[in-house]
């Protein structure tokens, strides 16, 4: 995906977020659900405003700052040489958002016959598949990636590292996936405790490989 489509889309999104919103000012309580817990019941709400706008506000932000780290990077010829990859990332992280922000109106608005995480977690795994997947094509640089003292140190340890945490990255998401259709604690499980476990592994996996290397 280019970065021109992706600008595009991600833009088209974050607008049509904004409208749904401003017309659907009438129909909204005055305070909105923002926060569930864990067995999906809501525990936290937002002014009408921020309910409505904070969301498309954030991921703006967040689209320009995905959109400003390739040109900053010292090493951002390494960037480009999987700049399509990031792009599918940036778009989905984008419509992930959305999606979010989405549901939240459609709580508000009195359709309630879902579970929160149920709902998100189908979504939120494929996002990390397709983490892996730009995990697997990522090149050293210092924005993007498992940037660990020892990766961002070494091609070698780099490229190891990332291939490894590209399959973590994937069965995360598939067992994310397969946690949507539980919900409430069991999804819970499925989520946090692989994705911890693979980020906490990945970490010491690349300093074992870092000092493998420099004993050579």
């Amino acid at each position: 995906m280019s970065t021109r489509t992706t600008l595009i889309v991600s833009l088209v999104l974050v607008v049509a977020a904004t409208l749904v919103g401003a017309l659907l000012w009438n129909q909204l309580p005055e305070q909105m659900a923002s926060h569930w817990d864990i067995n999906d019941q809501v525990n936290g709400y937002m002014p009408k405003f921020w309910g409505l706008f904070l969301m498309p506000l954030v991921t703006l932000g967040m689209l320009v700052l995905f959109l400003v780290i390739p040109s900053i990077d010292p090493l951002k010829a390494n960037i480009a040489q999987f700049r399509e990859a990031f792009n599918l990332f940036i778009v989905l992280i984008i419509g992930f958002m959305i999606y979010v922000h989405g549901l939240t109106l459609a709580w508000s608005l009195g359709y309630q016959n879902f579970k929160m995480s149920t709902a998100m977690l189908p979504f939120m795994g494929l996002l990390f598949i397709a983490i892996g997947f730009m995990l697997r094509k990522a090149k050293r640089n210092f924005f993007i990636g498992i940037r660990t003292p020892w990766t961002l140190s070494s091609d070698r340890v780099w490229d190891e590292t990332h291939r490894l945490g590209a399959i973590l990255f994937m069965s995360s998401g598939v067992l994310a996936v397969i946690g949507g259709f539980f919900g409430g604690m069991v999804a819970f499980w499925m989520l946090f405790v692989p994705l911890i476990g693979s980020t906490l592994f990945l970490l010491v996996y690349s300093y074992v490989l870092y000092r493998r290397e420099v004993k050579e």
